[in-house]
């Protein structure tokens, strides 16, 4: 009996892809994408070594795409010469030179709103002589000509200006990772995406500069403000107009996740869409000195049918320095392994305790048939 127990055991312990955990097998990784291969979904997958070779064509490509595409702003021409256009709900201020009694008094406690002429929800107003005038989506100028020449019937030469006290009919919405969200007012100062942010107290600390969404008419854009700050990509920076929604995203969907024989296995949050490979694992305080084999370090990315697998050999320290030109992408995945003896101790352990206790159940057998013998 205890022979075979014996056997039992050797058996078990013949394999360490039995130990318990995850282990990073590169020759079943290949077969198993190399079959898929046949269906058309993939290639031929390999492992790519981190190597100084990979680094200087990462950078080169990083160096391409450094900017990211222009973008074409639809409202480019308006900008160019924005006149403001009155909107329902606008206030409007009348002045009359030398006809006071045409002027209403805003007077020193009185806000000039409380004192103008609102636009009605139809875009018309009323003024005294001139009756009921439509001003929606005129200018001041026009709107200034227009009362002009109704007053000029009993009004010799009239001189009057003309000027919006309250901004009540064009507003855009800030929404996401700004400090405080809200509708703002489009006014005689043209708002861009930077100006609305701005007057949102700007960023949130969890705010995504790379991914600014701007909704309009049904249609959604992406923004990358970090280009226009850093980079100065003004093509970034849109006009804005009545009913837009200017929505920052959070950060957290970039992250990186840092597995395996690490210390503190964790996912972390990159800075401004940027980490290293070597940033990754020094935040999760590094390789486990017991249990880690630095010679398979692995970044794994992309889909579950076409991952791409970069592998890094760090058993020398100087190869770190490869690692601190590694850039990560979000969603990557860092895995380092375990030493094979630290898989096969973590099997010991497991069945340990079953093996002790069938050889107690035998050895108490076998007593018990020495005590029964004649």
């Amino acid at each position: 009996m205890k022979h075979f127990l014996l056997l039992a055991t050797v058996c078990c312990l013949s394999a360490c892809a039995w130990g318990p955990g995850m282990h990073m097998d590169e020759d079943a990784f290949r077969e198993r994408y190399s079959g898929m291969a046949d269906a058309g979904t993939a290639g031929a997958y390999e492992i790519v070594t981190i190597d100084a070779a990979l680094i200087r064509h990462q950078q080169q490509e990083a160096r391409k795409h450094l900017r990211p595409m222009p973008l074409v702003d639809p409202l480019a021409r308006v900008a160019a010469d924005y006149d403001y256009r009155v909107a329902a709900h606008d206030v409007l201020s009348v002045i009359v030179w030398d006809h006071p009694e045409l002027t209403i008094p805003a007077g020193e406690f009185r806000p000039a709103e409380a004192t103008g002429h609102p636009v009605a929800a139809d875009g018309t107003i009323f003024y005294p002589h001139v009756g009921v005038i439509s001003v929606a989506g005129k200018t001041l100028r026009e709107i200034r000509e227009l009362l002009t020449q109704r007053l000029a019937s009993v009004i010799e030469k009239p001189q009057l200006d003309v000027r919006v006290v309250g901004f009540r009919g064009q507003k855009v919405q800030v929404t996401g990772e700004v400090v405080a969200p809200g509708t703002l007012p489009i006014t005689d100062v043209p708002m861009r995406v930077q100006d609305a942010i701005s007057q949102a107290r700007g960023f949130s600390a969890e705010a995504d500069l790379r991914a600014v969404t701007l909704s309009r008419g049904g249609a959604t854009f992406t923004l990358d403000l970090q280009a226009l700050y850093e980079q100065g990509d003004v093509s970034q920076n849109w006009l804005l107009q009545d009913g837009d929604i200017v929505n920052v995203m959070d950060r957290s969907r970039n992250k990186v996740f840092v597995l395996g024989e690490v210390r503190k296995p964790s996912s972390r949050v990159m800075v401004k869409g940027r980490m290293t490979l070597a940033e990754a694992i020094g935040d999760t305080e590094g390789f486990d000195p017991l249990t880690s084999n630095p010679a398979r370090v692995y970044v794994i990315r992309g889909s579950f049918d076409r991952p791409s697998i970069f592998k890094l050999n760090a058993k020398s320290p100087d190869a770190l320095l490869l690692a601190t030109q590694f850039q990560l992408q979000p969603r990557d995945v860092i895995f380092v392994s375990a030493y094979d003896l630290t898989r096969w101790n973590r099997i010991i352990q497991q069945i340990q305790p079953t093996v002790q206790l069938l050889w107690q159940a035998v050895d108490i057998g076998d007593r018990t048939i020495i005590i029964n013998e004649p």
